[in-house]
């Protein structure tokens, strides 16, 4: 068999974690078995689907590298096909109009609730012949058979078994001549060849009316395996209309696409102890079989922790590719400074992501007009002013500007003017950073070069002096 998944979302908010570990496990299965991964967007919801979310689903992807092998394909530019199983369907007598209004249907509804009946179709119009539409509201409904069970094998739940009688006829195409989801994607997948449907357990309930469609057109029966949920921290179930963040927003916040996807592998599946995999990793060792039953929970601390892990264990040229590409977005010239990957360098085994890296390196690249006022009521003194004045003249006279001779002029200050390092090293800090927390100071002063460190100490002294 040649195996061929899809990745078929609805437009209709935001692309969220959830809907990506579909795509994730839908394209890994396909270059596991090098199979091919198609791309659908059921759109046929035409209330409710917006560009906006199209757009989110398209660079959402690009941006992971789940690349697709076709599409990507969307369902109201293959409404004639639609139409023309739902007549094939008319004449088989396996599909019928049905022309009972919503307030009837209402009315059936509530009272099936008071005797306490499951809500369902009755079946009203299944055997009339209706053949003149004109001037008529109606929906066309799937006729689905009476007698009979429905089995299938899901590769992560086992045999699930479905008795017909508890199936009503289902509406395939509504009043408004629109096809329904259920339908639409029985005949994408007949038509695209899709082997296996991988998909959240929501859709476990639709399985056994697409399959009745299926055999109706003798169709060949794809393998599911439907996924479980996953909860936010707190427990509820993400929504893309509610509380789901889309998956672009992680870009924006400086989330590495390395570790997302390693992150949301790992969402229901295992290969035993393993914690960490590459994309290579993933494709070699991804299958169906360790896929867990259990919803998955949502976990902020662990992609933040695998989040550092892949900035310091990427090449410094990566990081900084990607750095470059984050600070650019943020309006941040990098040709203000220091090469990128000596920052990248100092500075990333101390942030979680891109954006922290960003927001902690503008002082090479910008200057500012702000000290951090707690730092100044601790650290700047009369005193301050001396370690400064002296550091400037010292500075202007540095032959070799490298961090060796920079630290050396530090250690020699702090013996001359009798202060700690600590605090020589402190007062230059808040001076160059305008804060109290960075790496190494020498490697800091040594980055930002001699004209603009002389430029900043005579700031801090002003500064000071005009407190």
């Amino acid at each position: 068999m040649k195996v061929k998944t899809r990745f078929a979302p609805s437009p209709t908010g935001n692309l969220h974690i959830g809907s990506i570990r579909t795509a994730l496990y839908s394209w890994l299965f396909a270059r596991h078995h090098g199979g091919k991964f198609v791309l659908r967007i059921e759109d046929t919801d035409l209330s409710r689907s917006k560009s906006i979310s199209i757009n989110s689903i398209i660079n959402g992807l690009k941006w992971l590298g789940l690349n697709w092998d076709e599409g990507p394909y969307f369902q109201t530019k293959r409404l004639n096909r639609y139409k023309e199983v739902i007549n094939v369907l008319l004449e088989k007598r396996d599909a019928y109009i049905c022309i009972c209004s919503s307030q009837e249907l209402e009315e059936i509804r509530i009272n099936q609730i008071k005797k306490g009946d499951k809500p369902r179709y009755p079946g009203t119009c299944r055997n009339l012949q209706i053949e003149n539409r004109l001037n008529q509201n109606y929906v066309i409904r799937f006729k689905n058979p009476l007698f009979g069970r429905v089995a299938f094998q899901d590769k992560i739940r086992g045999e699930i078994i479905f008795d017909n009688a508890e199936l009503d006829d289902l509406i395939i195409q509504r009043s408004n001549g629109m096809p329904t989801y259920n339908f639409c994607v029985v005949i994408d997948d007949l038509d695209m060849k899709i082997t296996h449907v991988i998909r959240g357990e929501d859709h476990i309930n639709n399985t056994p009316r697409q399959i009745n469609i299926l055999n109706s057109l003798g169709g060949k029966i794809p393998i599911y395996a439907h996924l479980s949920m996953i909860l936010d921290e707190e427990g509820h179930k993400i929504s893309k209309r509610k509380n789901a963040i889309n998956i672009i927003d992680y870009h924006k916040n400086g989330f590495l696409p390395e570790a997302l996807l390693n992150y949301i592998i790992r969402l229901g599946w295992s290969c035993g102890d393993k914690e960490i995999f590459n994309i290579s990793e993933m494709k070699e060792l991804f299958n169906l079989k360790f896929i867990s039953k259990s919803p998955s929970t949502i976990n902020m601390k662990k992609l933040l922790w695998l989040n550092k892990h892949y900035i310091n264990n990427l090449s410094l040229n990566h990081i900084s590719n990607l750095l470059k590409d984050y600070m650019k977005n943020q309006n941040i010239n990098i040709k203000n400074g220091p090469d990128l990957e000596s920052v990248v360098k100092i500075l990333r085994s101390r942030f979680n992501t891109l954006k922290e890296i960003t927001e902690s390196c503008r002082y090479f690249y910008e200057e500012f007009d702000v000290f951090n006022k707690i730092a100044v009521e601790k650290h700047f003194t009369i005193k301050s002013v001396y370690i400064l004045e002296e550091f400037y003249e010292r500075m202007k006279k540095l032959s070799v500007w490298d961090n060796y001779n920079i630290l050396t002029m530090i250690n020699d200050i702090s013996k001359d003017v009798k202060v700690t390092k600590k605090e020589v090293n402190m007062v230059l800090r808040i001076s160059m950073t305008g804060n109290m927390h960075s790496p190494s100071i020498s490697s800091i002063i040594d980055l930002i070069g001699r004209e603009r460190v002389l430029s900043r100490i005579k700031k801090a002294i002003n500064y000071i002096k005009n407190l």
